[in-house]
């Protein structure tokens, strides 16, 4: 008989490890880690003076290697299209490789182990290396949305959130290895996400989607872990420019980091456990019989024979259902939804405004040289703006979502006043005053942080699910696009225009400087002003958007994963009252 219970004790806490690790909540766990060392990209301003001054680029070369980055990080339609053919593992394998590969080769280069990479060699170690966080987007953030469809708004803004953040923990913890040598930031770039994404690659699945009473609970309770781990890291981070730390100090400011970072896999064994315990206790009355509640012979055979049927209608109308997309919110085609009137605004949109965010971002270091502010207040500022970054995020996730159920005002007109703050920052860095750079880090972090949210959530909104893995990928192709055209072809140009005149006016030629650099105000008015105008262009495009969803936001935008859910429920009902049985037996 003790050996009979030892038996059953040990079967139930398998039962219950396995449910932990293979869980909805673990795997959410699992994929914050994942996005929070996925953000990497936002570090090229505290390395980026590095690979300038050793390989001895002008401002344009290195404009040009930052829109490569930004190439990379934002055309993700290999990965989504990769995703809807291999599964979610193979995804992050994949990117885990990419990752490391690039990033190495880049602090091989700066390093100078190897031998200086030409131009277009070190676009692509950038290009290659910004890429792979497109597959852990696609591989954890695609399946976490799939998950929990009903807050998808606020799982966007948690998931965003953590990458807004990374820049910002990727500094703490490489503070706390290595010291303060950005060079060794590229190698910890390197090794660190790709590693993280290996351990947990089983992990990331989709599931059948289920309701849960303390979801909305929980995400608010990850949302304070991550609130507290921004604060914590602003602190420490205004607090390491205004005392000197000692690399101990440094090694326990990195610990405290990581040991918030993964506090919520507390919170997924408890309501796994929960999930547990309220399954046993539903599937206790249910006693399993013939007449099962099952369909039919008939009807289940009529049905497959009409979805079959329904394929091959589809599979047979071809390009002439390009044109015919289903309503807003149900599953569109790549096709449909590609070439919708919808997408073209959400595309031009996001070229205005994610491509003037991704200048000013990248531009922020060169921003800071050019005022004349000291190289620790420069660093204050990139670590700045990715808490900011973070805030924006969460804060579309959550508010939006809040303003979106309670109000019915449509998540795109959120995303048009958004435009118009950023509009707001680049004005402040075109007519600076003292310490206003501080100000526009906040509003362009906050900023961008909050469009990267929003666009992932339009398209999850306007175009459903199915095939969100690519077209996610495809919206946010207008990125890059709007970055090469505003960084290198404008910004760049013309911050190179004054530093030439400069550069004149000395007397000297271009083979006497080792980097081309322009200080003082007017290195970026021009330049800033035009990106203020484009962003509120941007802002006037979205606002078309919003007049043309308005009446499908103002109506019940959740209600077929609602139906989903209920179905879903049922049929594990059964299932676990049929495992509970085989046990008994």
């Amino acid at each position: 008989m003790a050996t009979t219970a030892s038996g059953s004790s040990g079967y139930v806490c398998c039962r219950f490890f396995l449910q932990v690790i293979t869980g909805r909540w673990f795997m959410m766990f699992a994929s914050f880690l994942i996005m929070a060392c996925a953000g990497a990209t936002y570090l090229f301003g505290v390395y980026s003076k590095d690979i300038k001054s050793t390989l001895g680029y002008d401002q344009s070369t290195l404009n040009l290697m930052s829109t490569f980055k930004d190439l990379g990080a934002n055309v993700g339609v290999l990965s989504g299209l990769l995703a809807e053919v291999t599964p979610t593992w193979f995804v992050l394998l994949v990117g885990a490789l990419m990752n490391f590969t690039g990033y190495f080769m880049i602090w091989l280069a700066v390093t100078k182990r190897v031998a200086t990479p030409k131009v277009w060699q070190m676009c692509a170690y950038i290009c290659i290396g910004a890429n792979s966080q497109n597959f852990a987007n696609t591989g954890s953030l695609v399946t976490c949305v799939k998950n929990f469809p009903q807050s998808r708004g606020m799982m966007l803004g948690l998931m965003k959130g953590f990458v807004g953040l990374s820049g910002a923990i990727f500094t703490q913890i490489y503070y706390a290895i290595y010291g303060n040598d950005s060079k060794s930031l590229i190698l910890l770039i390197g090794w660190f996400p790709a590693a993280i994404s290996l351990v947990f690659v089983y992990n990331i699945r989709a599931m059948k989607i289920s309701t849960h009473p303390n979801e909305t609970k929980v995400l608010h309770e990850y949302l304070g872990i991550a609130t507290v781990l921004a604060l914590l890291i602003m602190a420490l981070t205004i607090a390491q420019k205004k005392v000197p730390f000692s690399h101990t100090a440094y090694l326990f400011s990195g610990v405290a980091v990581c040991f918030i970072m993964f506090s919520p896999f507390l919170i997924a064994v408890r309501e796994e456990f929960y999930t547990w315990r309220n399954r046993e206790q539903l599937t206790a009355p249910i006693r399993l019989v013939d007449e099962a509640p099952t369909l039919p012979e008939t009807e289940m055979k009529s049905e497959i024979e009409y979805e079959s049927m329904e394929t091959k209608e589809a599979s047979a109308s071809g390009c002439s259902s390009i044109f015919k997309p289903p309503k807003r919110g149900e599953d569109f085609s790549i096709l449909q939804a590609l070439f919708s009137i919808d997408m073209f605004l959400v595309f031009l949109g996001t070229f205005c405004g994610l491509g003037c965010s991704l200048t000013a971002v990248d531009n922020l270091g060169q921003i800071g040289e050019s005022l004349g502010y000291p190289h620790q207040a420069v660093s204050t500022v990139v670590s700045l703006l990715s808490i900011w970054n973070y805030f924006g995020r969460v804060f579309a996730g959550f508010v939006s979502e809040i303003i979106l159920l309670k109000y019915k005002i449509p998540r795109p007109l959120i995303m048009s006043l958004v435009f118009l703050l950023a509009a707001v920052g680049d004005l402040l860095i075109a007519f600076p005053w003292p310490g206003s750079v501080y100000l526009a880090s906040l509003l362009l972090g906050f900023s961008f942080g909050a469009q990267q949210t929003l666009l992932f959530t339009i398209v999850s909104e306007l175009f459903g699910l199915k095939y969100y893995a690519t077209l996610f990928n495809c919206a946010q192709l207008s990125s890059p696009l709007g970055s090469f055209v505003l960084n290198v072809r404008i910004v760049g140009k013309l911050y190179d225009k004054e530093a030439w005149k400069q550069l004149a006016a000395k007397g000297m030629a271009r083979s006497m400087v080792k980097e081309l650099t322009c200080i003082g105000k007017q290195c970026y008015r021009l330049s800033f002003s035009i990106l203020a105008a484009t962003n509120t262009f941007g802002s006037i495009v979205i606002l078309v958007l919003v007049l043309r969803t308005r009446k499908y936001y103002g109506g019940d935008i959740y209600k077929r994963f609602r139906d989903e859910i209920a179905e879903n429920e049922k049929e594990m009902a059964l299932k676990s009252a049929q495992e509970m049985q085989m046990v008994e037996s």
